[in-house]
């Protein structure tokens, strides 16, 4: 832990003689906009730790915090705002820029009074932004430890009273005896001062945050209480870590990477220091850092994988009266999301619009929106990215479609068959690395489109009657069949072509209409792999449709699908892609359990992503491993054609397992509300495992009283879990106390086959997804071979 004392304005060295720096800390004035009709002057000003922004409404005036370095995920120029390109009249987009925050916080976009201070400000954000994603596991630490004393630090006199440390104690979420808190302040006070300073602070913080549990496991390896040798954390390593055959290389590895001291490493052995070091790092972590990386298979047919998938992705709110915005294709797209969803109507003065048709939400260009995907595609991942098109435009505007797609996409966009590859299955997220793929209707099949690029005898003329013959149902409007109704997304109706005709020329209409497909043959060229084709049944899919061929399916009834058919529909998705959405009734945006789908190999189960909560837990759980690339692998009975597996009934050659989870202790765990400075969380542990039915399920530990800081449960809790391979474990910390319902404190979630068994660390997320270092729960893992016991 590194001294407190003459703690610098700034962190790190070299930031506090920065010129961009120290003008943030003098502080301006700049607008802060939200629409286009509401700007406001605010001072924005760096604080004195370097690490938080306040603004007031005037320099000098009573100040609030506005954000933490911490919170911000990048910074963006003023000509990549939506927001502020729309004030491009009445500012210069060089005085404006945006800072964007991790998780679903909105963005802030400001502009200065002058082009150069915008830069000084965005670079000197930039600066301390490096810094901050540079730091290591110590160094974060030590920071989180130096706000602290800036926060216990009342007068700002650099030294803390007992009376501070009292009220420290309950912005740090724990109610400590008067009289033990005392000594350890009387402890720490060498110099005798009766405050705290520097080193001083350190020392206090030190023996507050005294592992105990820790020491015990520590010393029942080492066989001096004082270090472990290269042969006892190997021991350790093999007996409870379950690390078998790799310990004695990785005892070496780890030793060199965590024991703070030289003689230390130098001799092969770890202090306890080194061995809480390794227990809070990745390697100690709970998720199998072999998971991290991209780790899995990626050359099999796209519908062998579990895909990142959103639902209505250009909305940032709610299904009926929310904002469009490109803001949801960045974020989708940053978190790793593989497909999404553009819903496009004809627009004014040509120009195709994207929004939530027959709702009062905003409308934004589909050019607009073209082009942010075209930047942000392959930022997070390069394997192939899926535009669901749901195509309510009319002939001209499809024509207007189809060029920008071609203009602004440009090599990205896949309008060609992959190079050899057999025409009987898919080609792998190998094979289409850096593409991006149009899921749409088409005029014709895939063979037709081959056979015609191999004679080269495109005749525009030729497309539009051979559309009016190749396969009606799907594209000929005006009367969908009667079984594709149910199926429509809401807010996705086709709008009518025309006014309601009278009797006597309803006839000749229809032969008019039928004559002329809605399609327009440049918009369904573009359509190469993902075919958009309406789903009757299983039998139906097996007789008619070809692999390449996709269909969508509500949230009912895919369920009724699973229910009444699971094994079909696992045969189905073993050949076909399957897209899954939310009903129509979820205006509020919510999401359905994910899991629910992914059971019967539903590969692109569209998820609301603005909403927090449970469902996307599971959703972030099961695309954190295998790099966060947005593709995993599904288990090899979802991708048997031939597969006997039913989500519901499943049954031999199953080998259940015995999960045992030991919840020992907690550490730094946040308020629920941290606006009440004496109020301190009564915390409990759930832990919930969502799979197939039978192994759903959650226990929970009870509550300790009055201790967010250090809490301790040592309660076990034990699960038997019949299908692990669809299993997503969810580690929930909740406040007891909290009324009607226990309030939400952090999370982790993570699929069963990136879980490490032994004594591991479980560091917790926000609602957003967002790290709360370094608040976690210390859990010991152990799977065994389920024997037959009766489930409980």
């Amino acid at each position: 832990m590194a001294s407190l004392q003459d703690t610098p304005a700034f962190p790190g060295p070299g930031l506090s003689t920065d010129q961009d720096l120290l003008l943030m800390q003098e502080g301006m004035m700049m607008r802060k906009v939200r629409s286009k009709n509401w700007k406001k002057l605010r001072h924005f000003r760096l604080q004195n730790d370097g690490m938080t922004v306040w603004h007031a409404r005037q320099a000098g005036g009573r100040a609030k915090p506005t954000f933490s370095i911490s919170d911000v995920e990048r910074i963006r120029l003023g000509h990549d705002s939506e927001l502020l390109r729309n004030l491009a009249e009445e500012f210069p987009l060089e005085q404006g820029f945006t800072i964007v925050f991790h998780g679903r916080r909105p963005n802030l976009d400001l502009i200065a009074n002058s082009v150069e201070e915008a830069q000084s400000w965005m670079q000197g954000l930039q600066l301390l932004v490096d810094f901050v994603t540079n730091m290591d596991q110590q160094e974060r630490l030590d920071q989180w430890l130096r706000d602290w004393f800036q926060r216990g630090d009342k007068n700002q006199d650099g030294r803390m009273s007992f009376q501070e440390v009292q009220r420290l104690l309950h912005l740090m979420n724990v109610e400590m005896d008067r009289e033990y808190a005392l000594s350890l302040f009387q402890a720490a006070d060498v110099s005798q001062s009766d405050t705290l300073e520097g080193e001083e602070f350190v020392q206090f913080y030190k023996a507050l945050t005294k592992r105990t549990e820790v020491q015990e496991l520590f010393e029942n390896f080492s066989s001096d209480g004082q270090k472990l040798t290269l042969l006892e954390f190997v021991d350790f390593l093999r007996e409870e870590q379950k690390e078998q055959d790799r310990a004695p290389d990785l005892a070496l590895e780890l030793i060199n990477r965590y024991e703070p001291s030289d003689s230390g490493r130098l001799r092969h052995v770890l202090s306890v220091d080194g061995f809480l070091s390794y227990l809070c790092s990745k390697d100690g972590s709970i998720f199998n850092p072999a998971c991290l990386p991209i780790y899995q298979d990626m050359t099999q047919p796209m519908n062998h994988y579990f895909i990142n998938s959103s639902h209505n992705t250009y909305l940032v709110a709610d299904q009926l009266c929310g904002q469009s915005s490109i803001e949801g294709y960045i974020r989708a797209l940053k978190r790793g999301c593989r497909c999404v969803e553009v819903d496009v109507w004809d627009g004014p003065s040509g120009e195709p619009v994207v929004y939530h048709g027959h709702t009062l939400t905003s409308r934004i260009l589909f050019k607009d929106v073209l082009a942010t995907v075209a930047q942000y595609a392959f930022q997070t991942s390069d394997y192939p990215l899926i535009l669901s098109l749901e195509n309510h435009c009319t002939w001209e505007q499809q024509e207007t479609m189809a060029r920008y797609l071609t203009e602004i996409l440009g090599e990205q966009l896949l309008s060609t068959t992959v190079n050899g590859m057999p025409l009987n299955q898919l080609p792998s997220p190998e094979q289409l690395r850096g593409k991006i793929l149009l899921k749409g209707k088409k005029l014709t099949t895939l063979e037709e489109d081959i056979e015609e690029e191999e004679n080269e005898e495109l005749q525009p003329e030729l497309e539009r009657e051979q559309g009016s013959e190749v396969e009606l149902d799907p594209f000929l409007e005006p009367e969908p069949e009667p079984e594709l109704e149910p199926e429509l997304e809401p807010g996705h109706e086709p709008e009518p072509e025309s006014e309601p005709q009278e009797p006597s020329s309803r006839s000749k209409d229809k032969q008019e209409k039928i004559a002329k497909p809605i399609l327009c043959p440049a918009l369904s060229a573009l359509v190469v792999y993902l075919k958009s084709v309406s789903f009757y049944s299983f039998t139906h899919s097996k007789e008619h449709y070809h692999f390449y061929e996709i269909s969508s399916f509500s949230e009912a009834k895919a369920k009724n699908l699973i229910k009444e058919a699971g094994n079909e529909f696992v045969q189905h998705n073993a050949w076909q892609l399957s897209r899954v959405y939310p009903s129509g009734l979820r205006t509020d945006s919510s999401n359905y359990n994910p899991q629910e789908l992914w059971i019967a190999g539903c590969q692109m189960v569209a998820m609301n992503m603005q909403t927090a909560g449970l469902a996307m837990d599971i959703c972030d759980g099961l695309f954190r491993q295998n790099g966060g690339c947005g593709y995993v692998l599904k288990p090899d009975f979802l991708r048997d054609t031939q597969s006997s597996f039913h989500p519901h009934r499943p049954i031999s050659p199953f080998q259940g397992k015995r999960l045992l989870v030991q919840v020992i202790s907690g550490q730094q765990l946040p308020k629920v509300d941290d606006t009440k400075e004496r109020s301190i969380v009564d915390p409990l542990v759930k832990v919930e495992i969502f799979g197939i039915r039978a192994d759903t399920t959650w226990k929970e530990t009870s509550y300790v009283e009055n201790n967010g800081f250090n809490p301790y449960w040592g309660q076990t809790l034990c699960f038997h879990v019949l299908v692990p391979e669809l299993a997503v474990l969810r580690f929930v910390v909740k406040d007891y106390n909290w009324r009607p319902r226990h309030g939400f404190i952090g999370q982790f979630t993570l699929p069963w086959t990136c879980m490490q068994q032994g004594y591991r660390h479980i560091h917790l997320l926000s609602r957003d997804g967002i790290s709360l270092h370094p608040a976690s729960i210390f859990v010991y893992i152990c799977i065994r071979e389920d024997l037959g016991q009766e489930k409980s």
